[in-house]
């Protein structure tokens, strides 16, 4: 009886101290997750809109067409440029021969034969040779002022001004898809969530049924095999347990990447799946409401459409200024030394340039312009039928999406009901033990499928407000 009594003592201990550390480590995981950062889906998108690469790149355009909008705006001005040009040839550049005697008249002849000496008179019967250039330096400053150019600095800058304002609503509709995307990510991260509960929920209801079976093998009154389908069923639920978690595990980092969030051990706040049907009803009328006093102009696509009008127009344009006359004037300063001595001199000048033969391409250039912009208008007139297609098949998501969302929760109080019948038959004995874990089977689905339809009524939600511009 010692031997017992100190046996059972001991295993007591065991036990006590078995139940101690996992104490210690529950302590430790709520400590943990006490401490990790829950993020609501405000949170979530203003985070994403902060930290996202599409985001980013998109504002990087922006900087990039402002840039590009006062790099035109320079034309305006006189183009000053400066040359410097210092030479140094093996012989002159500019070489003659002077012979004076031959170009002499008589009587030049007569009078410098008075007047000078016989060794100069015979002097300039010889020929002279002169080189001069052989080194030098130049150097001017030149200041050119555009005067006409055939429109082409005035479009430049519209057009200029045009990417910049195209550019600004590409970074709107960037924001939208993060939006939108992020949130896909927060409901699937959501759903998965719910559907670990879901597994939970079953795991302790198989637990029990397990339980209830193993008290009846014992007693004789149920085969085992009715207990063997009830632990296959929990080794079913533990592998989709684990899927479950891979799955959490992975959607997290997700959505701390595309976030921008510092890690992975963060969590989500979610008001519960539920939707009151009346405040649900009254979103989706204030919606169409407002869907019916939209415009479609008002939509960040249907104004990309018409920048491309626009554009394709002043393109144009340019394309009829290339094929003008252009009229500048300008003012210069320039200095030398190429005859041996500093010279300097200022000038001012006026150009005047037309193109003749290039007419003959430049006509084909404007009438393919003039189709370009022929397209981008009858593509805006097709797109805006489109964008209001859209708007009407998003409004018909929200409506499909909730009313499978009511349908999920009117199956899972059938599938509730149906499972607590059968565990009754059961426990009576007046139903199989395959029944009961095809009801359990059942009510899993329907939460799981809930779980689907709430998440999927969100997003459509999201999607229908984005196609009405809300």
């Amino acid at each position: 009886m010692r031997y017992i009594f100190r046996l059972n003592t001991e295993t007591q201990r065991n036990r006590i101290l078995s139940l101690c550390g996992l104490l210690c480590i529950s302590v430790s995981l709520c400590s943990n997750k006490a401490f990790a950062q829950a993020y609501t889906l405000q949170q979530i998108k203003d985070s994403a809109l902060q930290n996202n690469i599409a985001i980013r790149t998109a504002q990087h355009d922006i900087e990039a067409a402002n840039q590009q909008r006062k790099e035109a705006f320079t034309k305006y001005f006189p183009n000053v440029s400066g040359t410097g040009v210092w030479f140094n040839a093996n012989k002159g550049m500019a070489q003659t021969t002077l012979n004076l005697g031959e170009n002499m008249s008589p009587e030049l002849g007569a009078a410098l034969a008075q007047s000078l000496p016989q060794e100069a008179l015979m002097a300039l019967g010889n020929p002279i040779s002169i080189s001069m250039m052989k080194n030098g330096t130049i150097g001017s400053v030149m200041a050119v002022q555009p005067v006409f150019a055939g429109g082409q600095i005035i479009n430049g800058n519209k057009l200029a001004k045009l990417g910049e304002d195209v550019s600004q609503l590409k970074l709107r509709l960037s924001e939208n898809e993060v939006e939108k995307t992020a949130e896909q990510y927060f409901w699937q991260l959501a759903s998965l969530q719910e559907k670990m509960k879901t597994i939970e929920a079953v795991d302790t209801l198989l637990r029990d049924i397990h339980k209830d079976v193993d008290v009846a093998v014992r007693a004789g009154v149920a085969m085992r095999n009715d207990l063997l389908q009830v632990e296959l069923r929990q080794n079913d639920i533990s592998s989709q347990k684990l899927k479950l978690q891979n799955g959490l595990s992975l959607v997290r980092m997700l959505l701390s990447q595309y976030c921008g969030l510092r890690d992975t051990s963060f969590t989500i706040d979610y008001s519960p799946l539920t939707i009151d049907h009346s405040a649900a009803q009254k979103e989706v009328d204030a919606n169409n409401v407002q869907w019916s006093m939209v415009n479609v102009q008002c939509l960040t696509e249907y104004q990309l459409l018409q920048k491309q009008v626009e554009a394709t127009g002043l393109q144009k344009k340019m394309a009829v200024g290339q094929n003008l006359p252009s009229v500048a004037v300008g003012a210069g300063y320039t200095y030398h030394n190429l005859l041996d001595n500093n010279h300097t001199f200022g000038m001012v000048f006026a150009t005047v340039s037309v193109p003749i033969t290039d007419w003959w391409s430049g006509s084909h250039a404007i009438k393919r312009k003039a189709i370009e912009h022929q397209k981008a208008q009858e593509q805006l007139t097709d797109n805006a039928e489109l964008l209001k297609i859209r708007m009407q098949n998003a409004r018909n998501g929200v409506e499909e999406s909730y009313q499978q969302l009511m349908l999920a929760q009117r199956s899972i109080e059938q599938a509730k009901e149906n499972l607590r019948l059968n565990r009754d038959y059961y426990r009576a004995g007046t139903s199989k033990m395959s029944d009961l874990l095809e009801a359990q089977l059942l009510y899993q689905q329907s939460l799981d499928k809930h779980t689907d339809a709430f998440a999927d009524y969100q997003n459509k939600l999201l999607e229908y407000k984005q196609a009405c511009g809300l």
